[in-house]
């Protein structure tokens, strides 16, 4: 058994106790499990009445509807956060200390403005007549901030070397940003740029609030008009669905990741002859 480089490889009394950690643990898991199922059946959350507006097509049409808008509301979201955190990163990362110190006071506003204080405000003062768009906007806005951090971490992990020489070949800073930091950066910051899309993919269930017909203002008006106000059943439909809509971008990030590491030219070209020759005499 080889060693590992963060820790000591257990020895065989320690492989035990992690064992029987392994083993409460797991235990404990299931003991919790089982108390919630037991709850809820004390409960009657799993008489069958509660269960049948799903078998209706007008019930399953609107958590079709609330999928969609949920997807509509986190796609706008998404685009204009990561466009919004480009700016904001490019203004920390300026020579010019006045766009160097607007663009830090923006993002310290936002990051710290609660989110649902910031959607409301939007959807009463605002867009009041558009939930869809205090939603897009709150949303886009705080991750907008957010990921603005994590584009200016990315960008000063490139080496410093990097921009240098894009300099010295007589490239303006706007080229250096695009051409040259972006495209390294990329790699690094593309992890944390998907978790906070899974953040602000779950944070779209605040359109509830502000009576946006999302996902979970859609099993509301389900769990509202069905017979015996069935909301731990919506609760237990509607929570797989986003838990499967996060994997699901989740996985995305990962087969966008493999691919970025592949080189974009393919393998490299075959020795010229005359090196082919020099290696074999060596």
């Amino acid at each position: 058994m080889s060693a590992s480089v963060l820790y000591d490889t257990p020895g065989p009394r320690a492989r035990v106790r992690n064992n029987v950690l392994g083993a409460v643990a797991v235990a404990g898991i299931l003991g919790l499990l089982y108390f919630i199922w037991y709850r809820l059946d004390q409960t009657g959350q799993f008489q069958s009445y509660l269960w049948k507006p799903y078998e209706y097509t007008t019930v399953q049409q609107r958590i079709v509807d609330g999928i969609l808008a949920t997807l509509k509301a986190f796609a706008l979201a998404a685009v204009f956060s990561l466009v919004l955190a480009a700016v904001l990163a490019s203004g920390r990362l300026s020579d010019h200390t006045a766009v160097r110190r607007l663009a830090t006071t923006v993002v310290e506003f936002f990051r710290a403005m609660p989110l649902v204080v910031m959607i409301f405000a939007l959807y009463v003062g605002v867009f009041t007549q558009t939930p869809l768009w205090a939603l897009v906007t709150g949303l886009s806005l705080y991750n907008g901030a957010v990921q603005s951090e994590i584009f200016r971490a990315g960008i000063n992990s490139v080496p410093k070397g990097q921009s240098e020489a894009a300099y010295a070949i007589g490239l303006r800073k706007s080229q250096v940003m695009v051409l040259v930091l972006l495209p390294q950066a990329v790699r690094a910051m593309l992890p944390s740029i998907i978790s906070q899309l899974v953040v602000t993919l779950k944070d779209t269930s605040l359109g509830f609030l502000i009576t946006y017909e999302e996902l979970l203002y859609q099993g509301k008006l389900i769990a509202q008009t069905s017979h015996g106000f069935p909301y731990i059943p919506t609760l237990m439909i509607i929570a797989p669905i986003y838990i499967a809509m996060c994997l699901a971008l989740t996985a995305l990030a990962h087969w966008i990741e493999r691919r970025s590491r592949r080189s974009p030219k393919g393998a490299p070209p075959a020795a010229p002859e005359a090196a082919r020759e020099v290696a074999k005499a060596e």
